[in-house]
């Protein structure tokens, strides 16, 4: 499969939402557990570089601070970030990114298939996050959220046990593929701010 030429398919409306993040929205709140907007950037931000040298078989030393210490009030937090969104899609756009194994912030290593997949699913999840925080509407191909859905079919119980998700929340049956994404995720497709 061609996994990696789906990067940019998943980052361009997560990009293009971060563009339109107004000033006075940071501080809204997201369906992102407890989290508001500057705490999902923050995430992004602190997350962004081990993503980055996951694929190049690298790992990155993380800074003292936690990802909620990350300071949107200096610099260009947007540049910042859509920057950090096109590095990710050039590491992960590689076919090679996608094989063997690799680490995520240290050992044990993991299937490269299987951390690329939490990319994506990075990518989108994260993406409707703010997106619905900030009254967005992004949206993705079907062959992203279809790969997107794989994954999480297979990873979502491991994410639950590591506290990456919260529990399942029911969908409808025939959901669009986003909405059953997110159920997975503990999402309510239905959350507003």
């Amino acid at each position: 499969m061609d996994e990696h030429s789906l990067l940019a398919l998943a980052a361009q409306p997560l990009a293009a939402t971060v563009r339109a993040v107004r000033p006075d929205q940071v501080a809204a709140p997201t369906p992102c557990r407890e989290w508001t907007v500057r705490d999902l950037v923050n995430h992004l931000l602190f997350w962004g570089p081990s993503l980055v040298a996951a694929a190049d078989r690298r790992t990155v030393d993380l800074p003292a601070a936690t990802e909620r210490d990350v300071d949107l009030t200096t610099g260009d937090w947007t540049g910042r970030l859509v920057a950090q969104l096109d590095a990710t899609v050039e590491a992960w756009g590689r076919a090679a990114a996608w094989q063997g194994t690799t680490a995520l912030g240290g050992p044990p290593p993991l299937p490269a298939p299987m951390v690329g997949g939490m990319v994506l699913g990075e990518l989108v999840v994260h993406g409707w996050d703010l997106a619905r925080a900030t009254g967005q509407r992004p949206e993705w191909s079907a062959r992203v959220l279809d790969l997107v859905y794989r994954e999480l079919a297979g990873t979502a119980e491991q994410g639950r046990d590591m506290g990456v998700y919260g529990p399942p929340v029911p969908v409808p049956d025939g959901a669009p593929v986003l909405g059953r994404i997110l159920g997975l995720t503990g999402r309510d497709p239905g959350w507003t701010p």
